[in-house]
């Protein structure tokens, strides 16, 4: 193909995402055809014109329904589960200055299991067997939290015999019902926030929900009500990790019931996994860094008292049920040559001690 000419359907290039192994692909006014491999961001063809108005609206035509389309020209922007017949996406349409600009994320076909992740079984599989509690997920944009979230619902889907309800914007990846009854609703299309989905949701009898984002006061407070009430919850947060994770949860309350919510945080939850993907140092795709928090007394207590800077002391000494920190899981990895000392650097929550373990 010509470095000048502009594909008729996005299709054509999200079939090029997925042959080249891309995480996004973007197709923006007034800049190339463009992809995310392995965290990078970069043009498709270094020497492809950018995209003009037309381009992108004609684009945006192809695989945009009149709902959506009206959708579009009404808000500005729309968020929502494509699927084409290769595969399902994560599409984003916004309109700027210069035009549209449309975003994608590729998902999955098939659904990684906790070993494809590189989870430490040993240590995830007892949170994924309470019958109630919090379990959160957490990472920046990217990261892969929702494909950890999506192996921990297959997981569970095919260890109980339960009824699994995920509620997400959109839905990513489609499970089928094994030994779990699985419904799954999409905030937008089958209900109008994740808070009215979770107050429904109550009255589903579910045993396990997922939820997709926790990002508001009223869903954040249902999803512990949720937890405490007898339902195993799974949820999200982009925060980079546990102390912060605390600290965002009990920071969306009111000052004076803060002391109250503590106390249910330390009673409900289970383990937050915190979690980056970092490019490899032999810039072949990417590796998982893993933070884990299991709630024993210690880190009850930590929470109970609003002490949440004494977690990572607390994680240091919790290694026997598989807590580890962020700055320890990037050391291994530098350890083992798999990251460059850059990189753990960069990522590292205290520079200090990262800069002095490099000149031990």
């Amino acid at each position: 193909m010509s470095a000048h000419q502009v594909l008729d359907h996005v299709d054509q290039y999200l079939q090029l995402g997925r042959d080249y192994d891309c995480s996004d692909l973007h197709l923006p006014t007034a800049y190339p055809p463009a992809w995310r491999r392995f965290g990078q961001l970069s043009p498709i063809w270094p020497d492809h014109h950018p995209l003009t108005a037309a381009d992108t609206e004609r684009l945006a035509k192809s695989f945009l329904g009149p709902n959506e389309w009206d959708r579009l020209q009404k808000h500005g922007d729309i968020d929502f589960a494509y699927s084409s017949t290769n595969g399902r996406y994560r599409a984003s349409v916004v309109k700027q200055r210069l035009g549209y600009d449309m975003a994608f994320r590729i998902i999955n076909d098939k659904i990684k299991s906790l070993e494809d992740i590189g989870l430490p079984l040993e240590h995830i599989l007892p949170l994924t067997r309470y019958q109630n509690g919090l379990v959160l997920v957490t990472g920046s944009v990217g990261s892969g939290k929702s494909t950890t979230l999506a192996a921990l619902v297959d997981f569970i889907n095919r260890d109980r015999e339960d009824h699994i309800l995920t509620l997400e914007d959109p839905i990513e990846y489609v499970f089928e019902s094994k030994g779990c009854h699985v419904n799954q609703r999409e905030v937008h299309k089958h209900t109008e926030s994740f808070a009215r989905a979770l107050r429904g949701a109550l009255r589903e009898d579910p045993d396990v929900i997922m939820v997709g984002e926790m990002r508001d006061l009223e869903t954040i407070q249902l999803a512990l009500t949720a937890a405490e009430t007898g339902h195993l919850v799974l949820g999200t947060l982009h925060t980079g990790n546990a102390p912060r994770t605390l600290d965002r949860v009990l920071d969306v309350f009111p000052t004076d019931q803060r002391e109250q919510i503590r106390i249910m945080v330390s009673e409900s939850l289970r383990g937050i996994l915190s979690q980056q993907l970092i490019p490899r140092a032999d810039g072949n795709g990417r590796v998982l860094s893993l933070e884990l928090l299991v709630n024993t007394p210690a880190v009850a207590n930590c929470i109970r008292e609003g002490k949440t800077y004494m977690l990572p002391g607390v994680m240091q000494t919790g290694k026997n049920v598989g807590m580890i920190t962020m700055d320890e899981s990037l050391r291994q990895l530098y350890s083992k040559g798999l990251i460059s000392r850059e990189e753990a650097l960069f990522r590292s929550d205290d520079k200090n001690q990262m800069k002095a373990f490099f000149e031990s």
